[in-house]
C-alpha cells in the first residue's frame, strides 16, 4: 500500500517533487524529516516495546519519510489481527483446557454427558461412577435390563430350587431313617427291658401265652453287646420298629418257646434302622454264646452254623430240625433271622444255635454273661 503524503513544491524546477536534477544540490534551507520511531507492539496489557520492521510477505516496508499513521505489523487494513497475531489473540482470549483432547474426553465422561458436536461418549461403568451423582436415563435403562431375568435364567433358577429342595428332603429322610429311628427304638426297647425287669423283681408273673407285642424275655448276645427285649410276634409296627426282637409265635410260622423240651425258638429283628439289634450277627462264629433271659430261667445257646444268604420264602429254616443247619435230630435250638445285604431286604441271613445250659435265675447269672 502507498501511504498518503502531502505534495511538495518542485524545489528544483520541474520533474518529480522527490527527485532533484542531476548534479543539483539539495535545497539548503530544507529541514530534514525527523527520524520516525518504531511503533510500539500492542498487547493485552498495553504497549510492549517497539515493533520490529515488517518482513512478512505482502507487508509494506516502513516509510521513514512520512508522518502518516501506520498499523503495527500483523494488523490488517480493517484494524483486526491477521495471521499469527490472530492465533495469539484467540489463544489468549480462550485458554485451552489443560491436558489436551484426552483430558477433555475424560472430563466429559466424568460429567456423564457428551460434548456438543462430538461423538456420543460411553457411560462410565457403575464401579467408577460417582455414587452421589444420580443415574442418567441411559444408565437407569441399562441397569433395569440387567436386573430383568430372561426365560433361561428363570428356568435355571426353578430347576436349581427343585434340586435343592429334593436334596434337602432326601437328606432329612436319610437322617430320620439312619439316626432318629435308632434313637427312638433304643429308647422304647430300653423302657421295655426295664419294665420287664421291674415286673420280675416285684414277683408279677406273666401268663404262658403272650399277646402280640407283649414282651416276655430279654436277649443277650455278649460278643455284640446286644441287650434287647423279646416280644411276641414279628409285626413291624408293634414289635420290630420299636427296637425289639420278635418271636415267630403265630401260624403258619409258629415256633417253640425256650422252655419247650424240644423245638426251634425262632427270632427276627432289624439289621439296619429302628434300633438294628441284629446288625452284626454276621460276625458270630461257632461257639459264641446267645442267652435268653426269662422271669425264672437263663437259657444259654451256642452258635453252631450260619446260612449267609437265602430267599425270604425259605421258611424251612424255622423247622424243628432245620435243613442245612447241621442238626440231625430233634433238640432245643434257636434261629436268628435278619435281612441281607445291609440296608436292603432282598435276602435273609440265618444263624443257628443249640441250647447248652438252662440255669435258674435263683442261682445267678450264667458264666456267658459274667465273662
Amino acid at each position: 500500500m502507498t501511504a498518503l503524503r502531502p505534495e511538495r513544491e518542485d524545489l528544483y524546477g520541474g520533474g518529480s517533487p522527490y527527485e532533484s536534477p542531476a548534479g543539483a544540490r539539495p535545497y539548503a534551507g530544507r529541514r530534514p524529516d525527523p527520524p520516525t520511531a518504531p511503533m510500539p507492539r500492542l498487547t493485552e496489557d498495553g504497549p510492549a516495546g517497539p515493533l520490529p520492521p515488517a518482513t512478512a510477505a505482502g507487508a509494506p516496508a516502513a516509510d521513514e519519510e512520512t508522518m502518516a499513521l501506520r498499523l503495527p505489523a500483523g494488523f490488517g487494513p480493517q484494524g483486526g489481527p491477521t495471521g499469527a497475531a490472530a492465533a495469539s489473540s484467540a489463544s489468549a482470549a480462550s485458554p485451552a483446557a489443560p491436558g489436551g483432547r484426552a483430558a477433555r474426553r475424560k472430563a466429559a465422561k466424568r460429567r456423564g454427558g457428551r460434548r456438543h458436536g462430538g461423538p456420543r461418549e460411553t457411560t462410565a461403568p457403575p464401579a467408577q461412577r460417582d455414587p452421589q451423582r444420580p443415574l442418567t436415563r441411559v444408565e437407569a435403562r441399562r441397569q433395569a435390563r440387567l436386573r430383568k431375568a430372561g426365560p433361561a435364567t428363570i428356568a435355571s433358577r426353578v430347576i436349581g430350587e427343585v434340586f435343592i429342595t429334593t436334596g434337602v428332603l432326601m437328606l432329612l429322610f436319610v437322617t430320620y431313617q439312619l439316626w432318629w429311628t435308632n434313637v427312638r427304638a433304643h429308647a422304647q426297647a430300653g423302657s421295655e427291658t426295664h419294665q420287664l425287669q421291674d415286673d420280675w423283681a416285684s414277683g408279677k408273673r406273666n401268663p404262658g401265652v403272650f399277646e402280640p407285642g407283649q414282651g416276655f424275655a430279654i436277649l443277650h448276645i455278649p460278643k455284640l453287646d446286644v441287650v434287647a427285649p423279646i416280644a411276641e410276634g414279628i409285626s413291624n409296627k408293634k414289635v420290630l420298629d420299636k427296637g425289639m426282637v420278635g418271636h415267630y409265635g403265630e401260624a403258619p410260622l409258629k415256633t417253640a418257646m425256650p422252655d419247650a423240651r424240644t423245638g426251634n425258638f425262632g427270632l427276627a429283628a432289624h439289621r439296619n434302622t429302628h434300633g438294628e439289634p441284629f446288625r452284626y450277627i454276621n460276625r458270630l462264629q461257632a461257639g459264641d454264646a446267645v442267652v435268653v433271659e426269662t422271669q425264672d430261667t437263663y437259657f444259654v445257646y451256642k452258635v453252631t452254623s450260619m446260612l449267609p444268604v437265602t430267599p425270604p420264602s425259605n421258611t424251612s429254616v424255622l423247622d424243628p430240625v432245620p435243613p442245612g443247619s447241621g442238626f440231625t435230630g430233634p433238640g432245643r435250638y434257636i434261629t436268628l433271622t435278619t435281612c441281607t445285604p445291609e440296608f436292603t431286604s432282598k435276602y435273609r441271613l440265618i444263624v443257628w444255635g443249640k441250647m447248652v445250659q438252662e440255669r435258674p435265675r435263683s442261682k445267678g447269672k450264667p458264666d456267658a454273661l459274667i465273662e
